[in-house]
């Protein structure tokens, strides 16, 4: 064999790459029993609204499903801008994504080279910190105290501000906690940053699933120089369509579309076309009645956890988690393995950042039925 054929004969993983493994969620929902309680994947368990599903038919028999453009569909396009009428935006300056995460994805390598730092809440989505490595970023934590009960902390975000700050990623409501920034908070954030040129990233997923009276407000509708990531994955049951979106400011947009249009082309047609029913009275309808569901879940959850395994879990006012305090009874990840060996499938808090740690994230994506089942099997393995 010749010394070249010898180099090549071991793979050699790339630097950007190192250090970079599958998420923790994935690792434990990998090693679950059969027939487990699914309290761990971020999943909506309710079908897709009907009235998409049925246009989706009807899009696939109609048979013109080439390409659009790298873009999306201007009138799909059209609709997501409405979405936020305080921007000063046009349909232009919006891209059809594939999936909310690859809105980030866009976002962070337009914006971010070698050198440049990244705030990042602690805790949050464990998607951030590894596309920031991707990018050549350096990712820096922003504590969201739990003695706040993970919440907004002005002091302990502007600390991390260095002249390396490229860009500052906010996520209300929140993966993991459920919480959402106050209009106070974001009028705080808006301050914070104001003259010093960094970029808010807002990451949106959750905004219409909320159980709260009002609607979380964007922290764009206070700070100019925002990227706005939304989608309809988790509002509309819509993971496996891969449909989401970035939108903002004009000469950052202009970049992500040449990321997005070598890493993708174009999100699905298919997709793409079928989401317009969301903007139909139906649509509207079935977010709304999604959103019900949930509520009457999350107090159903919470309420049990307390009574059944006398534990204490916060009561999230958006996204569909709660984060259940274990730390009078075990170290985290013993939790986890005691449930998981009962079929339950819950995630420890550390994986989204160790200001999460000593809590499990347990998600409401399951029957009633099953929520009461799951807190029974929990507190079978907690009497062992």
């Amino acid at each position: 064999m010749t010394q070249a054929k010898q180099q090549n004969s071991e793979f050699r993983v790339p630097k950007r790459l190192q250090g970079i493994q599958k998420s923790n969620i994935r690792q434990i929902f990998d090693s679950a029993l059969p027939n487990s309680i699914n309290f761990g994947l971020g999943q909506p368990d309710l079908p897709t609204p009907e009235c998409i599903r049925r246009e989706a038919i009807r899009i696939i028999e109609e048979g013109n499903n080439g390409y659009t453009s790298h873009m999306g569909l201007p009138e799909l396009r059209e609709k997501i801008v409405s979405e936020y009428p305080h921007l000063d935006i046009t349909r232009d300056d919006a891209i059809v994504t594939v999936g909310s995460n690859e809105a980030l994805f866009c976002a962070i390598f337009a914006l971010c080279e070698e050198g440049d730092e990244v705030l990042v809440p602690n805790p949050a989505f464990p998607a951030y910190p590894a596309i920031n490595r991707l990018a050549d970023a350096t990712t820096v934590y922003y504590r969201m105290p739990q003695d706040l009960g993970f919440g907004f902390d002005a002091a302990e975000f502007e600390k991390t501000i260095t002249d390396k700050t490229r860009a500052a990623i906010v996520l209300s409501p929140s993966n993991p906690t459920g919480r959402t920034l106050t209009r106070d908070d974001l009028k705080t954030i808006s301050r914070i940053l104001e003259g010093t040129g960094i970029y808010v990233i807002s990451d949106e997923i959750y905004k219409d699933l909320y159980f709260t009276d009002e609607k979380p407000a964007s922290i764009s509708e206070y700070y100019e120089k925002t990227l706005v990531v939304g989608g309809l994955s988790k509002n509309m049951s819509m993971t496996g369509w891969r449909l989401g979106w970035l939108l903002g400011v004009p000469e950052v947009m202009k970049k992500a579309l040449v990321v997005h249009g070598y890493d993708t082309v174009c999100a699905s047609t298919i997709s793409q076309k079928a989401a317009l029913a969301y903007w139909t009275p139906e649509g509207k309808q079935a977010e709304a009645e999604a959103r019900e569901i949930y509520k009457s879940r999350r107090d159903l959850l919470v309420s049990l956890i307390k009574t059944e395994l006398g534990l204490e879990a916060v009561s999230p006012e958006g996204a569909f988690y709660s984060m259940v305090d274990v730390s009078s009874i075990g170290e985290e990840m013993e939790v986890v393995n005691k449930f998981l060996q009962n079929r339950v499938i819950t995630v420890n808090g550390s994986g989204f950042g160790d200001e999460a740690k000593g809590f499990l994230r347990i998600s409401f994506c399951a029957s009633e039925d099953d929520i009461r089942a799951g807190v029974g099997r929990m507190k079978e393995a907690l009497a062992n």
